[in-house]
This record gives structure tokens, C-alpha cells and sequence, in this order.
């Protein structure tokens, strides 16, 4: 091991987190066990459960580590407690996240001959977001009004995804973070930019789409009114051609002004209560800069105007389900390309144009969230029932989403993308759910072979990005929809209630069944009944290759709907308990 690695295990903890929460230190190691546990040493057969640990060997380092489980898990998604540890000479002592991290950083390059000098410095990145997260987090007041209640759920993921080695790494300055993070619960208006009409560029898929963004505020005659994000001006303001169009009066600064906005989960979306405004972001946030490019900008509208007879069939055939379309959007149109992709904000309805009357929304990556840090998160929704009621929600919450995720791919040819920040939930005044809206069209993709003379229409950059084979587009379908959502809400059930697990997991499976038989039985759909191995994004290996998020693969984990594994673990054994030894030189 490194020096750097040697010498981190002298280093002081972070401080102890608030509301009795897990420390920073504990966090980041726990997501990094994940991810080798899901993407390295689980498929290399290197894994364990015994004794109520993990046990996890890392075999081109040497390693042997070992953790506590609070609840071992079906489909490899264990709940962790305390401190990683190493045998050393017989004895279990703790490994500092430092040292974790250095660990895999060495068994990464021994694995793939190659060397990632940015890795251990965006775990750090990683690390230091998550100890802002938890110094800024306050509980929400205990009176919140739905559209309250809502933007609590937005702002509350403290931790981040979990399956992912960097999950809260991020540039900027702590300042800027402390102003525009959703954790810290930040508000503020909006930058306002008046534009001369000809150095605008905009579209709009129908009449008024652009409403959201002229309704902001007034603007001379002669010019456009163009929103921009403080932080996005903040960098940008001293670009060549931008301080040019200024000095010329072809844009005018009108400062920050107008309504207060709220971003959401992805940071860079924000939220006045009545419009969500996309914007470019030119901060890295896990693997990405967030900006919309070029080819984002167009291809939001165009997916608008493509998706609304597949949206309007979906909503008739399954109650309770809907899209949020992004019907327009506008940028500046300098001559230059990182200008127009800087300022370009995309329109998205507001959850007024398709919440139905009387329900709260709710972001599902808080309601499925492991630690319950709002009343958003399900054992707070159920909060004073037992396992039927849960059993009752769960089955609910079924075909409220599987359904017409997978209508759209089988009868329209359309991937969508319903991961655990994609979705918001509506709950009744008892937090049962009664709708799911699908949201954010930058993931959603067409299947060539249903719209090839739509996307023939487009740009070639415009409908390349948005297009998939049928295999990358059911990888995408699967694991969005069972390994990072169903998944995760049902762990947040099972936190509650341990031994309704291999039910909960059964219900999955007579959903998926009612669905096939409704489809015709095709054999993707069959082949997922019947309990093939599930693709899982490969975050890790995608981050060790520094791949764009796009290019992300997949590795192949053990399903849970395997009916005899289910069978099996009703009779009280778990799936993994019997192998304590699946690294021996008989395996």
C-alpha cells in the first residue's frame, strides 16, 4: 500500500453526525463495500455472509475485510453497521475509509493493469460532501404543507446513491455549496437576462410552453427575457463573447430579482412551486458536468412532441401513472457553443400539470432512503402499522410502477428511465400511494426499430444520443426499474420489517408474471420471471475507466426472484448463509 495509505489510519474521525445518524467516515466506507461487494468481489466469488457479517476478500491485495450487518439482503444489498475491519495477524482491526479507499484503488490497478490518479481524490471529494451534507442538515419542521412536505423529500438525500464510490463528490466552493446545495435547504431567485430577440434560440413543442420562463420577470422591448442560475452567471459572466454582447447592449444584466427557487435533488433542477427550470451547470457532481448540451436542448422538445400519444395511452391504460414533459427551451445564440449550452434552460412542468387532486408528492429516492431523515421515507409513511398494512403498500406501489414502465418498451418502443431520483410519488392523506410521475427526458430513449422514421427526421446528433439497441435498452429498463428503485424501497421495508423480505420479493415476481401473460410471454420478459441474472450499472468500474456516465456497463447480479431461493429463505435460511467460504480453491 501507498504511504499516503499507511498514514491515513492515524487520522482523527469525523465528527459524530447529527439525529443519530452514521458519521461521514462510516458512510463512505459502508458505499464503497457496496460497490466492491456488487462489482468486484461479488462476481469474483469473494464474498461472504456469516456470523452476522460480510465478509469480503480482496484477493490481488491481499485483503480480508469484514463488516456487521444490521440485515442481510436477497439481492446483495446489505444494511451495514460500524466500522470496516481487517484481519491482521489473527485480529479484526479497524480500516479507515482512507485506507479502504487505497485498498481498492491498489486491487483496481492490479485488476486492470492500468491507474486512476484522480480515484482517491474523488472519494475524498466524495467524503468531504457528505460531512457538508450532515453539518447543514436541520429536521423540517413537523407542520409542513404538501408542497412543504415535497420540497423536504427533494432535499433530503443527505448520502446519496449507494451503489456508487463517489456519490456526494462535487467541485465548487464550500461557499457556493452552502448557497445552492438542496441539503442545506437553500432559496434563491434567479438570475435575469434580457436578450435582443435575434440572439435568442428557443423552441417549444406547443403554444405557451415557454410561459414558465417570460412570466419571470419584464424586460425592455426588443429583448427576451432568459433566467440563468446565479452559480452558472458566477462562472461564466467573464467569457469573451458574453462580456462582449454586454458591452454592445445585446444582453443586459438585470440582476438577481423575481421569485425564489429551490433546487431539487439534481441540484441544477429548480423550483418556485409552480415551474421546474432545468439549468446547465458547469459543476462536476459524481461523474458529470452538468450542463445540457446541445443535443439535449433539441432533443428534450423533440422527445416531448414524440412521447405524447405514448404518454397519453399509458395514462389511460394504467390509472395513476404520468409524465412530466419538458415542452420547450431557450439559450443564448452568440456564436459560441459553450455559451449556448451554458445558459440553455430546459422547461418542465410543474407537478400542478399532472399531480392528481388531493395527493402529496414525494421524491421515491426519500422514500426508499435507508436512513428515515424526513416524513417522506416509508417507515414514516407507515408509521404505527404492521406488516399487512406494509404488504398492502408494497402491492400498491407494484402496479402503480411496473406496468407502464414496461408498456412502453414492449408496446411503444420506449426506454424509460424510472431510477429512484427519475420518479415522484403521490400519497394519500394515510401515505398510501395512488401516482407515480416519471420525470426528466434526458434519460429516456427511443428503440430504433419502433421509431426509426421519427428519429430519421432528427439530426443525426440529435437522434443518435437519444436512440438504443433492444439489449442496452432492457439492461437500462431492468435495472433502473428492479435493481435501483424496486429494490431500494423494498430494503426500506425490510428495514422494518426483516422477515417480509422473501414476500415482498414475491410480489415483484406476480407482478412481473400478470405482465408477461399480459404482453404475450416475450422472452425478455419470461426470461426475468423466471430469475436470470439482473444487469446493475458498474458505477465503480465506470468511474476507475473514467467513462462518461453514458457509457456505463453493467455487471450481472443474482436475482431474487428465483422462486426456489424464495422458497428457501420463507423456510428462515438466507440465500448466502451456508457459503462462509467462496473463495476456496474448491469454488
Amino acid at each position: 500500500m501507498s504511504s499516503s495509505a499507511s498514514s491515513a489510519a492515524s487520522l482523527r474521525p469525523s465528527p459524530p453526525a447529527p439525529g443519530g445518524l452514521p458519521g461521514a467516515d462510516h458512510v463512505v466506507a459502508h458505499t464503497l463495500l457496496n460497490c466492491l461487494l456488487r462489482e468486484v468481489s461479488g462476481p469474483e466469488h469473494q464474498t461472504a455472509v456469516t456470523d452476522g457479517h460480510l465478509l469480503l476478500r480482496l484477493p490481488r491485495g491481499g485483503a480480508l475485510l469484514r463488516v456487521r450487518l444490521r440485515r442481510a439482503s436477497l439481492i446483495g444489498a446489505h444494511r451495514f453497521t460500524g466500522p470496516v475491519t481487517e484481519e491482521r495477524d489473527g485480529v479484526w482491526q479497524e480500516l479507515p475509509w482512507r485506507t479502504l479507499a487505497a485498498y481498492i484503488h491498489h486491487e483496481l490497478e492490479l485488476r486492470t493493469g492500468v491507474r486512476n490518479d484522480e480515484f482517491l481524490g474523488q472519494v475524498a471529494a466524495g467524503h468531504a460532501g457528505v460531512s457538508a451534507a450532515l453539518e447543514a442538515w436541520r429536521p423540517a419542521p413537523g407542520d409542513l404543507t404538501p408542497a412543504g412536505r415535497y420540497l423536504d423529500s427533494e432535499q433530503s438525500l443527505l448520502f446519496g446513491h449507494r451503489f456508487h464510490p463517489t456519490p456526494k463528490a462535487r467541485t465548487g466552493s464550500p461557499e457556493d455549496w452552502a448557497r445552492y446545495a438542496p441539503e442545506a435547504r437553500a432559496c434563491f431567485p434567479l438570475r435575469h437576462l434580457a436578450v435582443r430577440r435575434a440572439l435568442v434560440r428557443e423552441e417549444a413543442a406547443r403554444p405557451g410552453a415557454l410561459a414558465a420562463l417570460d412570466r419571470q420577470g419584464s424586460v425592455p422591448e426588443g429583448y427576451v427575457l432568459l433566467p440563468a442560475h446565479p452559480w452558472q452567471y458566477a462562472l461564466l459572466e467573464d467569457h469573451p463573447a458574453l462580456r462582449a454582447a454586454r458591452e454592445r447592449g445585446d444582453v443586459l444584466d438585470l440582476g438577481e430579482r423575481g421569485a425564489d427557487f429551490a433546487p431539487t435533488a439534481s441540484v441544477r433542477t429548480l423550483y418556485d412551486g409552480r415551474d421546474f427550470l432545468k439549468f446547465s451547470l458547469n459543476i462536476r457532481i459524481t461523474n458529470c458536468l452538468r450542463k445540457n448540451a446541445e443535443y439535449e436542448l433539441t432533443g428534450a422538445v423533440a422527445l416531448t412532441r414524440l412521447l405524447e400519444p405514448v404518454a397519453g395511452d399509458l395514462a389511460a391504460r394504467f390509472s395513476g401513472a404520468g409524465l412530466l414533459r419538458e415542452p420547450g427551451y431557450r439559450t443564448l445564440d452568440l456564436g459560441s457553443r459553450e455559451l449556448a449550452e451554458g445558459f440553455g434552460v430546459i422547461v418542465r412542468e410543474g407537478l400542478g400539470a399532472r399531480l392528481a387532486p388531493g395527493l402529496t408528492a414525494l421524491l421515491a429516492g426519500a422514500v426508499a432512503d435507508e436512513y428515515p431523515t424526513t416524513g417522506a421515507q416509508v417507515a414514516r409513511l407507515l408509521a404505527g402499522t404492521g406488516p399487512d398494512a406494509a404488504l398492502a403498500w408494497w402491492d400498491d406501489y407494484l402496479w402503480l410502477l411496473v406496468p407502464p414502465v414496461l408498456a412502453a418498451y414492449f408496446d411503444h418502443g420506449v426506454v424509460l428511465e424510472p431510477h429512484l431520483q427519475n420518479v415522484v410519488v403521490g400519497v394519500d392523506g394515510d401515505g398510501m400511494p395512488r401516482q407515480v410521475l416519471l420525470r426528466d427526458l434526458e434519460g429516456t430513449k427511443l428503440l430504433a426499430e419502433h421509431h426509426g422514421a421519427a428519429l430519421a427526421e432528427l439530426a443525426p446528433e440529435v437522434a443518435c444520443p437519444m436512440t438504443y439497441d433492444r439489449e442496452r435498452g432492457w439492461d437500462r429498463v431492468v435495472y433502473c426499474l428492479l435493481v435501483n428503485h424496486l429494490a431500494e424501497v423494498l430494503a426500506a421495508l425490510a428495514d422494518r420489517h426483516p422477515q417480509l423480505e422473501p414476500e415482498l420479493w414475491s410480489a415483484v415476481r406476480r407482478v412481473l408474471a400478470r405482465r408477461a401473460e399480459a404482453h404475450g410471454n416475450p422472452p425478455l420478459l419470461r426470461a426475468l420471471v423466471a430469475g436470470v441474472p439482473l444487469p446493475a450499472k458498474a458505477n465503480l468500474l465506470t468511474r476507475w475507466e473514467r467513462k462518461a456516465d453514458r457509457h456505463a456497463g453493467y455487471v450481472r447480479i443474482g436475482s431474487p426472484l428465483v422462486s426456489d431461493l424464495l422458497s428457501v429463505a420463507r423456510g428462515g435460511q438466507g440465500p448466502t448463509e451456508s457459503r462462509t467460504e467462496p473463495w476456496s480453491a474448491t469454488q
